[in-house]
C-alpha cells in the first residue's frame, strides 16, 4: 500500500513513452554540457568576438526552421515515418557536436550550429509525434508533461555536471565529445527499443470541422497537400497566433529577464542589479520549480480544456511579469520579488507545455499529425526570433520605458485571453 502511494504520481504509459523519455533526459544532459559554456568557449577561448559567436549561434534558429517543415512531412510519410525522422535526427545532432568540438574558426562555428538547429528542429515534431500514437486523450496530457520533465531534468543535469567537469579538467571541447555520444546512445536506444508507430489510414479521413474546405485527407498525402491541409484548419491558424504570444513569453524570461535583473534592479540603493552568481541562482530556483511542479500541475490541470489550461497559463504569465516589473522598481527585498516571479513563471510555463501539444493532437488527423506538431513547433522558432530583439530593444530605452516592457507584456495577456475565449469556442469540449 505504501509502495503504491509512493509512485502514485507516475502516469500509466506505454514503455515505448518512458524509453522516449529516458532518452530525452540522456541526450538533456549532452546538451545541458554544452548549452551554457559555448558562448563561453568561444568568446574567451577562441577567440571570436562576442557579436560572431551571437551570430553563429542564432543560425541554429534559422535551420531549425527547416527541420521542422521537413521533420512534420517526414514523420507522416508512409516511406519515411516518425522513427527514421527521430534516428536521422539522433544522427545529425551527433554530428553537429563533432563538428563544434573540432571548430577553431568562424565557418566551423556557423557549420556546427547549422547542423545542430536542424537536427533539434527534426526531433520534436517526430517525438511529439510518436507520444501522440502511443497515447490516449486521457494519458496524452501527462505523458507531454512527463516528456518536458525527462528534457528540464536532463539540461539541469548537464549544467551541473558540465560546471563541474570544466572545473576539474578546463577541458571544453570534451562537452562538445560526450554531448556527441550522448546523442549516439539515443540512437541506439531509438534503433533496438522503438518500432515505427505510423498508421496509414484505411480511407480518407472526415473532413476538418473547423475549415469550410471539401477536400479530405488522403493516407498518402504528399508534402504540398498535407501543409495546405493544415493551413486551412481554422482552429489551428488560431491556435498559431496565440502560441507565437506565449513561445514569445518564454524567450522573454531566458533571454530578457537576466540582462533586467543584472542592470536595472536597485540592490542596496544602487542601480548595479544582481551579481552573476545571484542570477544564476535565481534560474537554477527557476529550472528547480519547472522540475518539481510539471507532474502534479499537469494532473490538476487535466480536468479542464486544452484552452483553458493556456488561460489559466496566460493569467500565471501576466501576473509574473507584472511581479518582475515590481521588481525593477522596489527598494525593499528585490531578491524576493525575483524568486516569487520566477516561481510564478515556472508554473505558468509547465501548464503551457503539455497542454499546447495535446490541443495541437486534437485539432490534427491521424495522418497529419507531423505536419501539426511541426507547425506547433515552429511557433517556437518565431517566438525567439521575436522575444530576445523585442526584449533587447526595450532595454535599451531609458528609464522607465525600459521598466514598462513588464507592464506591456502583462497587458497583451488580455489579447491572449480573448483569442483562447475564441479557440475554447471551435474546439469540441474535452469529455
Amino acid at each position: 500500500m505504501l509502495k503504491q502511494k509512493l509512485f502514485s504520481w507516475i502516469p500509466q504509459l506505454k514503455r515505448q513513452v518512458w524509453i522516449l523519455v529516458a532518452g530525452r533526459l540522456l541526450s538533456g544532459i549532452g546538451t545541458g554540457f554544452t548549452l551554457f559554456y559555448a558562448p563561453i568557449f568561444f568568446a574567451d577561448r577562441v577567440g571570436l568576438t562576442k557579436t560572431a559567436v551571437g551570430i553563429a549561434l542564432g543560425s541554429a534558429s534559422v535551420s531549425g526552421i527547416f527541420g521542422r517543415i521537413f521533420s512534420g512531412s517526414w514523420a507522416d510519410s508512409p516511406t519515411w515515418g516518425r522513427r527514421r525522422t527521430l534516428l536521422l535526427s539522433c544522427l545529425i545532432c551527433a554530428g553537429a557536436s563533432f563538428v563544434l568540438a573540432s571548430a577553431n574558426n568562424f565557418p566551423l562555428l556557423v557549420a556546427g550550429n547549422l547542423l545542430l538547429g536542424f537536427g533539434v528542429g527534426l526531433y520534436w515534431p517526430a517525438t511529439e509525434a510518436i507520444i501522440a500514437d502511443l497515447t490516449n486523450a486521457e494519458t496524452r496530457h501527462e505523458a507531454y508533461a512527463i516528456t518536458r520533465l525527462g528534457d528540464s531534468l536532463g539540461l539541469q543535469f548537464g549544467v551541473v555536471f558540465g560546471g563541474a567537469l570544466i572545473s576539474l579538467t578546463g577541458a571544453y571541447r570534451l562537452l562538445f565529445v560526450i554531448d556527441g555520444i550522448s546523442f549516439l546512445v539515443f540512437f541506439g536506444v531509438i534503433w533496438v527499443a522503438i518500432s515505427e508507430t505510423y498508421q496509414p489510414a484505411a480511407k480518407p479521413a472526415p473532413e476538418l470541422k473547423s475549415t469550410n474546405t471539401n477536400k479530405k485527407t488522403k493516407s498518402n498525402q504528399s508534402f504540398k497537400n498535407g501543409w495546405k491541409i493544415a493551413l486551412q484548419d481554422r482552429a489551428l491558424l488560431v491556435y498559431v497566433l496565440v502560441n507565437m504570444l506565449f513561445t514569445t513569453y518564454i524567450a522573454q524570461i531566458q533571454s530578457t529577464a537576466p540582462l533586467y535583473f543584472s542592470n536595472f534592479v536597485a540592490v542596496k540603493g544602487s542601480n548595479q542589479g544582481f551579481s552573476t552568481a545571484t542570477i544564476s541562482a535565481l534560474f537554477t530556483w527557476h529550472i528547480a520549480l519547472l522540475i518539481v511542479c510539471q507532474m502534479p500541475v499537469a494532473r490538476f490541470l487535466r480536468r479542464f480544456s486544452h484552452p483553458q489550461t493556456l488561460i489559466y497559463s496566460a493569467i500565471l504569465w501576466a501576473i509574473g511579469f507584472t511581479l518582475i516589473g515590481i521588481t525593477g522598481i522596489t527598494t525593499t527585498y528585490p531578491i524576493a520579488w525575483a524568486m516569487l516571479a520566477l516561481a510564478v513563471l515556472a508554473i505558468a510555463t509547465v501548464a503551457y507545455t503539455p497542454a499546447a501539444s495535446s490541443l495541437v493532437v486534437d485539432l490534427a488527423p491521424t495522418t497529419l499529425r507531423g505536419v501539426y506538431l511541426s507547425i506547433n513547433s515552429l511557433c517556437w522558432a518565431v517566438g525567439y526570433m521575436i522575444g530576445p530583439p523585442l526584449g533587447g530593444w526595450a532595454l535599451d530605452l531609458p528609464r522607465p520605458f525600459a521598466d514598462s516592457l513588464w507592464a506591456a507584456l502583462a497587458l497583451s495577456v488580455g489579447l491572449t485571453i480573448f483569442i483562447l475565449q475564441y479557440l475554447d469556442r471551435l474546439v469540441p469540449q474535452r469529455k
